[in-house]
């Protein structure tokens, strides 16, 4: 097995258990805000993030996964910062636009963009539910 499947295989385990790990928690048991339940969210959306930027490291090893231009196809320095940046972007589904994934990593920011916005969506909805007794 190569480093970069070992990493991936982590990354993906690291992403899917912070996510796992949001709904399991039973801290939603009052209604309104609860920092808590924020202080968490915002602790998986971070795990979220550094998650995806390891995949984007991984695939990076095989090749350009970020470019500034589809027409110029100028390849970005696969630097922590820049994936960090990215993932953050992608995340919190901002999209500037400087940063464009290519090939595989395309899948990965789709993916990491639909857990930015359902994760908080399931924020705001466990914070209004009152479980019944």
């Amino acid at each position: 097995m190569s480093v970069n499947s070992i990493l991936l295989t982590i990354a993906l385990l690291f992403v899917g258990l912070n996510v796992f790990t949001f709904f399991r928690r039973q801290t939603y048991k009052q209604t309104g805000f609860d920092m808590r339940l924020f202080s968490h969210l915002f602790v998986s959306l971070f795990g979220v993030m550094i998650g995806f930027a390891l995949i984007y490291y991984a695939l990076s090893r095989d090749g350009v996964i970020l470019v500034t231009s589809l027409e110029t196809m100028n390849a970005v320095d696969p630097s922590w910062r820049n994936l960090l940046y990215f993932s953050g972007v992608t995340l919190l589904s901002i999209g500037f636009g400087d940063l464009l994934p290519i090939g595989p990593a395309r899948l990965f920011a789709l993916l990491e963009a639909a857990i930015g916005i359902l994760l908080p969506t399931a924020f705001f909805v466990k914070s209004i539910y009152k479980k019944e007794d």
